[in-house]
């Protein structure tokens, strides 16, 4: 590991007069301060090494987005992208920016604090986007900051956060979040109408918010659903109906425990990045940029998919089934009972929203990895289980089944969700975070 020590490094014609044991409590006295200013001082396992400053405010970055503010993953995938962004920019300036800066690239000598940078560019973001949460992370902020030394070095990280949370926050301003578009209800066969047993509409604006990175929420456009009078279709429907039914009899045990596992609103990908980035001994720079290159794809695929939605406003399978006798499928039946597995989401069917950010999430992590074949697992509160996977492409197959499972989503909408999931992160890859000469 290289190590930059800077003003630390003692003269060597001083160094050779000391004893050994003065000159070696000089430089670990040296190093704990030089390496609070380095990604590298918190690689995971170093017996210097602080707790990852990125994984902790991941950490109560979740805690504000989710448990205080009740944010769906449709919405919380905006609040997550933007203060992994500001946290990337900021540690990556402060390592000497060898890796393509997003917004900003303050100029730095290395040797600032990045646990105080990362911490205020979390702060403040997360202050600008929930400020009745304002008392609270206010707190938090202070006691994150009361651990790390005082001196040149946490003041300099704090201004090192303070720009990139500034640049986040002014890119975001006025980018169609929470505006006011609504589904169209539909009264037509295949077209969407709200489902029970809420019968609620939400979410529609997600589709016109500006993308982080890809130019446009419609350039992965597909050719839509199946025709209503299509074998596809058919099967499709024939599918959902009979595995992902309430009372199904086909669905096994394991199926039903990874549709609810899959459909917590915590989303357990929040908990698996931070597994794979101790698991995986990253560094702080490393962290910093695995988390923005996955929360920014996850965010612009979620856009694009309720992009999608919004053009083929497609009707839910409930919806579907029930009314499958106007149709014009001879091949499907109506079942005015059914009922699915799973609470059915306020918005259309094509595609699935999950499918997309998972697919996203996963391809991100293969591209960083550059590999597949890294096992992690998951904790879900709501089915009580823990699911472990071999590989990221394991954990995409398993929830495009899962939805149907669920009886919340037709393949075809699960597939095609996967696809726009993996060509948003094929342009991000392609487009930032890349490595400069």
């Amino acid at each position: 590991m290289h190590r930059s020590w800077g003003a630390c490094a003692l003269p060597p014609r001083k160094t050779a007069r000391l004893s050994v044991a003065v000159a070696v409590a000089v430089m670990v006295a040296c190093s704990a301060v030089c390496w609070a200013g380095s990604p590298a001082a918190y690689a995971s396992g170093d017996a210097l090494a602080a707790p990852n400053p990125v994984v902790v405010w991941d950490r109560n970055a979740q805690t504000a987005i989710y448990e205080v503010a009740g944010q769906p993953p449709q919405v919380a995938g905006r609040s997550f992208a933007m203060v992994h962004g500001a946290v990337y920019d900021a540690v990556n300036a402060i390592a000497g920016t060898p890796y393509q800066p997003y917004l900003a690239a303050p100029r730095a000598t290395g040797r600032e604090s990045a646990s105080a940078a990362v911490a205020t560019a979390s702060h403040l973001v997360l202050d600008a986007l929930f400020p009745a949460q304002q008392d609270r992370l206010r707190a938090q902020y202070d006691e994150a900051l009361a651990e790390i030394p005082d001196g040149g070095a946490k003041q300099e990280g704090i201004a090192i956060g303070t720009r990139t949370a500034t640049a986040m926050i002014a890119a975001r301003k006025d980018d169609g979040a929470f505006g006011d578009q609504t589904w169209p209800v539909g009264t037509l066969p295949g077209q969407w109408r709200p489902a029970p047993p809420a019968f609620a509409s939400d979410g529609a604006w997600v589709g016109h918010v500006k993308p982080f990175v890809i130019p446009s929420a419609s350039m992965f456009r597909t050719s839509g659903p199946p025709a209503l009078t299509s074998r596809r279709y058919a099967r499709d429907l024939n599918e959902v109906k009979e595995i992902g039914s309430a009372t199904s009899t086909v669905r096994t045990a394991d199926q039903t425990q990874a549709a609810i596992w899959w459909h917590d609103r915590r989303l357990t990908e929040w908990e698996i990045k931070r597994q794979l980035a101790t698991t995986q001994r990253l560094d702080t720079l490393r962290t910093a940029r695995m988390f923005a290159m996955t929360s920014l794809a996850e965010a612009d695929a979620t856009i694009a998919c309720f992009n999608e939605k919004a053009a083929w406003n497609f009707w839910r399978p409930v919806t579907a089934i029930r009314l499958a006798g106007a149709d014009g499928n001879p091949a499907t039946s109506p079942d005015p009972g059914w009922t699915p597995l799973l609470v059915t989401p306020p918005h259309p069917d094509y595609t699935s929203g999950h499918a997309c950010f998972t697919a996203a999430s996963m391809s991100a992590l293969t591209r960083f990895f550059g590999r597949d074949d890294i096992s992690f697992s998951g904790h879900s509160a709501d089915s009580g289980t823990t699911r472990h996977f071999r590989s990221f492409s394991q954990a995409l197959d398993e929830v495009i089944e899962a939805r149907v499972w669920g009886g919340i989503h037709t393949r075809s909408a699960d597939v095609a969700g996967a696809g726009i999931g993996k060509n948003v992160t094929a342009y991000v890859v392609a487009h930032e975070f890349r490595s400069r000469p």
